[in-house]
């Protein structure tokens, strides 16, 4: 008598029979991500140490506890950084979302395909630009010397602005170059969100005598909810990232105070200072209230628009 073919075994083998290449594929990264994102995290014990390099990282340090956090509290300019993050983050996170949903709505009211085109690929061509690069730029066409924006300015009877060296003007000079860099990109979510929308919706509003601010209104603004919800929430994951790249290539000491951000605090303790201790214990710091904030934003993402991770 012949044994029952169990059916959910063999579906589970054809399954990993098919899936077998994309794991395979997908190995090397893995190994990458597991080398250079979580074996260096048995350094964070240094967080908790008088770290002294010369006797290693498993070496007879002195610990401390929490030595290092309560002198990172007290240290000047930790809670300048820590609040120049929130807010340079706060902008930065918010106009990339009102900005690309902006542009990518109007982009798709215009008639003219070619024009759409041209226009869509110029508007996000500078995220292919590194922060060097637009860095360079940046510090030419804002100087005070001669820039290009200056001669423009001048042009209206407004005295040389020094962009990049002025603690009035800095921080909103990085959240307007970031947005300026990034939103053009951001906007291909968008426009994928918009061409997914039935087109007999905005034939029955044009019959029903609807103009095209109405048809963006109330068809094209209430169909990219679940997409506009969801790159809202996964952004809060990045509260605490401000830009290192853009800060590092930009900032001056003049503009500590308003453009310091808790990247850029944590190299100079660390590297240019050598308190690898303190600077690790700002590190985890940060850490901790990032995976915080990226629980979080994956919870509100299955909560208010279905979307999982896992």
């Amino acid at each position: 008598m012949s044994k029952p073919v169990n059916t959910a075994s063999l579906r589970r083998r054809g399954a990993l029979k098919r899936e077998l290449p994309f794991h395979l594929m997908l190995l090397p990264g893995v190994i990458l991500v597991f080398i250079y994102m979580y074996v260096p995290l048995s350094g964070l014990i240094i967080a908790f140490q008088k770290f002294i390099p010369a006797k290693g990282l498993f070496g007879n340090q002195k610990w401390i506890g929490w030595d290092n956090f309560i002198y990172l509290y007290h240290l000047p300019g930790a809670i300048s950084a820590l609040r120049n993050t929130i807010i340079i983050a706060f902008w930065k996170i918010l106009l990339h979302l009102v900005i690309p949903i902006t542009v990518s709505i109007l982009l798709n009211e215009v008639q003219n395909a070619a024009f759409r085109r041209t226009a869509q690929t110029l508007v996000y061509l500078p995220h292919f630009l590194s922060w060097i690069i637009l860095g360079g730029i940046l510090i030419d066409i804002l100087s005070p010397n001669g820039g290009f924006v200056n001669k423009i300015l001048g042009l209206f009877g407004v005295k040389p602005i020094f962009f990049l060296g002025s603690n009035d003007h800095f921080r909103f000079t990085l959240i307007a170059t970031d947005v300026w860099k990034e939103f053009g990109f951001n906007t291909i979510v968008y426009l994928a969100a918009i061409t997914n929308i039935d087109p007999n919706q905005y034939e029955a509003a044009t019959i029903d005598g609807a103009n095209r601010f109405q048809r963006m209104i109330y068809i094209t603004l209430p169909n990219m909810r679940m997409i506009i919800v969801l790159m809202m929430v996964l952004s809060l994951g990045n509260v605490l990232n401000a830009g290192f790249d853009q800060v590092f290539n930009l900032y001056s000491k003049q503009v500590y105070s308003t453009g310091d951000i808790l990247d850029t605090f944590i190299y100079r303790i660390g590297l240019l200072d050598a308190q690898f201790g303190v600077a690790t214990a700002m590190g985890m710091f940060k850490s901790v209230v990032s995976t915080l904030f990226i629980s979080v934003s994956y919870y509100c993402a299955y909560r208010f628009a279905d979307y999982r991770i896992f």
